[in-house]
């Protein structure tokens, strides 16, 4: 085992962990609930961008159902953020051989 040869590559991967997680944040993911009455849109960082509200769910004498919404939203759009990020880490460190567990 050439430890310069595990450097360099730890080194790289780095480098490469760190562009990719660039790249994730710049994508965005749209998460849709209650027929598109509420959108959730994030990025692969898991951070929400914004969150648009259809009127029509609007009510005041119901304001559980328009946090319900809202928390599933967020909730779906963070999971496929995670998701996606999983997806990608998973690519990187495909070839890198490591044992059980310390996969990303």
């Amino acid at each position: 085992m050439n430890i310069a040869k595990m450097m360099k590559q730890a080194q790289q991967m780095q480098k490469r962990m760190g562009e990719m997680q660039s790249e994730l944040a710049a994508q965005e993911i749209q998460a849709s609930v209650a027929g598109g009455k509420v959108v959730v849109t994030a990025n692969g960082a898991g951070e929400v961008l914004g969150i648009k509200i259809d009127p029509a769910v609007v009510d005041p004498e119901d304001v559980e159902l328009l946090e319900d919404l809202v928390l599933s939203g967020v909730k779906q759009a963070i999971a496929q953020g995670k998701e996606m990020s999983q997806q990608e880490m998973s690519k990187l460190t495909a070839g890198l051989g490591l044992p059980p567990g310390l996969g990303f």
